[in-house]
């Protein structure tokens, strides 16, 4: 396994200190360098060149945040882990929007900062286990508040477009379909209301669009 070289950031000796000696005991690690705030690590990680970033949410001079932005532009091949107290789902979220690959707890047990490390070699991504759970959740109700009118169409609605779509007439659906022509009527309103749609060519290119027909 080719060794894996590690800038430490955080503004507290002591923290530092405990950090290197754990990442010491994995095998294939080289602490190649401290900064005590933002800005020094910038500087050393343009000078190191380190394969990994393990550092502070808060640091003075430039926050964990805005240096992970700032590396992930100038040094997009040097990964960056967070190191936080902060449990909140908004700042995992917003550690990712800034490039990094990882979110650890400070108070994380060591076992999971060597999971991390290895993650991180594999190229994935890692979260605590505490936050991860509340990151995922959030994430799914965010893609279900983002559907599309079309995703929340009944399975009757969507073979009443897609019939539209083909050409048939309200009488030919409703044999089709084995409904009453005032049914078909009422559901062709349906679909035009819920999809804001208000024409039979709109219907045809969202019946399109959405793979109904081809």
């Amino acid at each position: 396994m080719t060794l894996l070289r590690v800038l430490l950031a955080d503004d507290h000796t002591l923290v530092r200190a405990g950090l290197r000696k754990l990442l010491e005991s994995i095998e294939d690690i080289e602490v190649v360098g401290e900064a005590s705030d933002g800005l020094t690590l910038l500087s050393l990680a343009g000078q190191l060149q380190p394969d990994l970033v393990l550092m502070d949410i808060s640091m003075p001079e430039l926050n964990g945040l805005e240096a992970a932005a700032r590396l992930a532009k100038d040094w997009p091949a040097i990964r960056v882990v967070i190191l936080s107290m902060h449990q909140n789902e908004e700042y995992v979220r917003q550690a990712l929007r800034h490039g990094a690959a990882g979110y650890l707890l400070k108070d994380a047990a060591p076992m999971e900062l060597d999971l991390a490390i290895r993650a991180i070699r594999r190229g994935e991504t890692f979260l605590s286990p505490s936050v991860a759970h509340g990151v995922v959740s959030d994430y799914a109700q965010r893609l279900r508040s983002d559907e599309t009118p079309g995703d929340q169409l009944t399975p009757r609605q969507r073979e009443v477009l897609k019939l539209i779509a083909e050409g048939r007439s309200t009488k030919e659906i409703a044999r089709i379909l084995d409904l009453s022509i005032k049914t078909v009527d009422t559901h062709r309103s349906q679909l035009m209301r819920q999809l804001d749609i208000h024409e039979v060519a709109g219907l045809v290119r969202h019946a399109m669009r959405t793979g109904l027909i081809t």
